[in-house]
């Protein structure tokens, strides 16, 4: 009698077949995984855009199936706002980590959110620039020893962690604003409801979504994934605790059609 064996692991529908180039042990496999199963319960996977940055998830089109394109440096929200004005029944996506959206690309995030744009963005703090090498990045810990702070970061001399759904939030027009993690099964558990949530929305024609996500990056911290995972326990949520800061689709919804 044969035996029959069942695969070690089934790839969900709308991840593509390819193999990584992330490594071990980073978050971004985890959060494109939940953003493919998003995509596929909502039925819009086929009308989907993302826009990757540069940084380590500039192939974030490869992984998913979706359409995709690179924009430069820190301009990602920008080029993501032009092609939802110009598609407005597709849904647009701007994906991006720490140094792409708060660095070179603070102008456009802001600029974005204060406008209303309604795309969807999820980024990605692993509190580094994992793809230059591990140097210090606006969400960079005090404290945290990195490439460019091999002494760690000292915040009097080179400026206090940016907490970027805090500084969207004391904007208008954002009708959704989160913080979430990959850290745990219970974090990634709560980051697929707010991944869902967020698309939800700009299907719906609501408004502006933002998610952030805290995720491990065990090759530039030096440690293995399982400490990097703890790391955000026990460092990074310190800083950037967990917390939804805005859901409003209502006032978003009785805007929009007293206007």
């Amino acid at each position: 009698m044969s035996v029959k064996t069942m695969p070690m692991y089934r790839r969900p529908e709308g991840l593509s077949d390819v193999r990584t180039h992330y490594c071990p042990g980073c978050g971004h496999g985890i959060i494109h995984k939940l953003i493919a199963e998003a995509l596929v319960e909502l039925d819009i996977i086929g009308k989907t855009i993302i826009v990757a940055p540069v940084g380590c998830s500039v192939l974030a089109y490869k992984y998913i199936e979706v359409d995709g394109l690179e924009a430069a440096h820190g301009r990602t929200p920008a080029v993501a706002t032009g092609l939802k004005r110009a598609l407005p029944n597709n849904i647009v996506i701007s994906y991006q980590g720490d140094g792409d959206l708060l660095a070179i690309g603070v102008g456009e995030t802001v600029h974005a959110a204060n406008r209303g744009e309604k795309i969807t963005v999820f980024f990605v703090n692993n509190a580094n620039y994992g793809m230059t090498g591990g140097q210090m990045a606006p969400t960079s810990l005090e404290g945290q020893k990195t490439a460019t702070t091999p002494g760690g970061r000292d915040g009097a001399e080179m400026g206090y962690p940016i907490r970027a759904c805090d500084l969207l939030d004391t904007l208008v027009s954002p009708v959704y604003i989160e913080r979430t993690s990959v850290h745990n099964p219970g974090a990634v558990t709560k980051t697929k409801k707010a991944i869902l949530k967020a698309l939800r929305y700009q299907k719906e024609g609501i408004g502006y979504s933002f998610v952030e996500i805290l995720s491990m990056c065990p090759t530039n911290w030096g440690i293995e994934p399982a400490a990097a995972a703890e790391w955000i326990r026990t460092d990074m949520l310190k800083t950037f605790p967990l917390k939804k800061f805005r859901d409003r689709p209502s006032e978003a919804i009785a805007a929009k059609k007293a206007s």
